[in-house]
């Protein structure tokens, strides 16, 4: 087996695998035209974050069967063109999480003692004590938004420093919360008691600018914010106000939404500490993703398992046909549970009808765990550590098989139990790839589970349909397809949309004033 390696990597990498006879051949920095030349001839590419891994690159690999990145992101490799060729991709989740914790600590230590600002005036011969004035962390209270593994790493290092800690994650349930010591609050209370806000969810539509301009306005005034996760959950641009106006006393940045930033105003205001990208930058944190993606590529050669594949759903289902639908379907249904559920997540049953699901339910759990979890998630999520994952955020996974029924041969119904609702989701497959979506609790419908789909509740009444596509046709958002369940004429229903694109928030909140609408949610599969 040939490995090639274009970008800086400690040494313990190759010797793991040179150990195991695996020849490697270190190219770091090698141009992009070069690594086409060459990698027809490789049978794995290890890199960090330097190579662009693009579909141009991967369609000359030939021989290549697995691609492994040092480090958590894979933004920098295009899973989907690796996937369609057969091509492993997978990753080293949580070997930088001390690292990315203790520098979130150091940005919010220099931001609360104008470290930075104070050494660069020493340098330029200036005394400047009063100008410098700065804050304690003990006896302040630190609001952490998402708490995965480095959530809960900062957390702890906060307490040590007297701080007052609470945090808000959606999923985390509230007994393993307790166990933790952490006290789980709603999203409006950290804006509005936290002395600091720290952010460490994964970038999604849901975390996008989750602190802009309507959060800074419900936060105490003179708050201070950390990002050590991922550029744009920060709203930049409403930050840069919020400082000019006094209501954020300061921020400390290690990612940006472009990087590197260029000739980003932020970096020029006084009430802000940066650095570029450095949250995994540790000798410590290096060596550890080294020598676990060394690890993985040799048990990956040696036939002893795949582990941290971040594209394993699609690599496992290619040699089940059969099966191949329904993993995908799962995984859908996990996605749609995430972005409609009200609440935190207890429990999840999964329902299988059907000899096909029946005999593959452990595998089926695990891809609607991931579906599920990746919406919601700042650790990367895939199928092996899906399980382990909902298992720490205290979420109870049970299966029951069904007897046969009369309209579905096949059907797989997942339940969530959260802390203010239950909720089902119904699918199956129509012949070898048509999939379906086929009801929601007491409701039957069908829908295609793809794309933008909006989700309403309302009373079966003549005119409803009308004036919520009225409103959509108005804001040029055109409808691909429609599906009505109700319990019987005059009662309840549910109506679910595809639509050709995102539907924007105001016409949401028209739709939510119609009489006789409610429950309004979108969902993108």
């Amino acid at each position: 087996m040939k490995v090639l390696v274009t970008d800086p990597i400690e040494q313990v990498c190759t010797d793991i695998l040179q150990k195991e006879g695996i020849q490697v051949d270190a190219k770091p920095g090698l141009p992009p035209d070069e690594i086409k030349k060459i990698i027809g001839g490789y049978d794995a590419l290890i890199v960090r974050s330097g190579t662009k891994v693009t579909a141009d690159i991967i369609a000359e690999a030939k021989e290549m069967k697995v691609i492994g990145r040092a480090g958590a992101g894979v933004d920098n490799i295009d899973v989907g063109a690796a996937t369609r060729k057969g091509i492993v991709v997978m990753n080293t989740p949580g070997g930088n999480t001390i690292s990315t914790a203790e520098h979130t600590m150091a940005l919010m230590m220099s931001l609360a003692r104008n470290v930075p600002q104070s050494f660069h005036d020493l340098q330029n011969g200036k005394w400047e004590r009063k100008k410098y004035m700065g804050t304690e962390l003990f006896g302040k209270t630190l609001g952490v938004i998402g708490l995965g593994k480095v959530g809960r790493e900062v957390a702890a290092r906060a307490e040590a420093f007297g701080m007052n800690v609470i945090g808000y994650d959606p999923l985390l349930a509230s007994d393993v919360a307790s166990k933790l010591g952490l006290e789980t609050v709603s999203l409006d209370d950290i804006y509005k008691r936290s002395d600091f806000i720290t952010v460490h969810t994964p970038l999604t539509e849901e975390t996008k600018n989750i602190l802009g301009e309507k959060a800074f306005a419900v936060c105490k005034r003179g708050v201070r914010v950390i990002n050590c996760a991922r550029g744009g959950i920060i709203d930049e641009q409403a930050l840069l106000k919020a400082l000019e106006s006094g209501q954020v006393a300061g921020a400390a940045f290690d990612v940006f939404i472009k990087e590197p930033p260029g000739d980003n105003p932020l970096l020029k205001h006084p009430k802000v500490v940066a650095t570029p990208h450095l949250g995994a930058s540790t000798e410590e944190a290096q060596e550890k993703v080294a020598k676990q993606i060394g690890e993985q590529l040799v048990d990956f050669f040696k036939g002893r398992g795949i582990v941290g594949a971040v594209n394993i759903t699609d690599y496992q289902t290619a040699v089940s046909d059969e099966l191949r639908a329904y993993l995908v379907l799962a995984e859908k249904i996990g996605s749609l549970h995430a972005q409609l559920l009200n609440g935190k997540v207890k429990s999840i049953t999964a329902s299988f009808r059907g000899a096909i699901l029946q005999n593959a339910s452990e595998l089926l759990s695990t891809a609607v765990l991931k579906g599920l979890l990746d919406k919601m998630m700042y650790a990367p999520v895939n199928f092996v550590n899906a399980s382990v994952l909902a298992k720490e955020m205290g979420i109870a996974m049970s299966e029951k098989k069904e007897q046969d029924g009369e309209h579905y041969s096949q059907l797989l119904t997942i339940t969530t139990q959260t802390d203010k609702e239950e909720r089902s989701i119904s699918g199956t497959v129509f012949g070898e790839n048509d999939m379906r979506i086929v009801g929601m609790d007491r409701f039957h419908f069908e829908i295609v589970p793809e794309g933008h789909l909006i989700f309403y509740s309302n009373i079966d009444r003549p005119g409803m349909l009308a004036a919520v596509g009225s409103l959509l046709a108005s804001s040029k958002v055109n409808i691909a397809g429609m599906s009505l369940g109700r319990s019987a004429p005059g009662e309840k229903a549910i109506t679910v949309m595809s639509v050709d694109s995102d539907i924007p928030a105001p016409v949401l909140t028209e739709i939510s004033k119609i009489e006789g609408v409610f429950e309004v949610k979108t969902a993108n599969l």
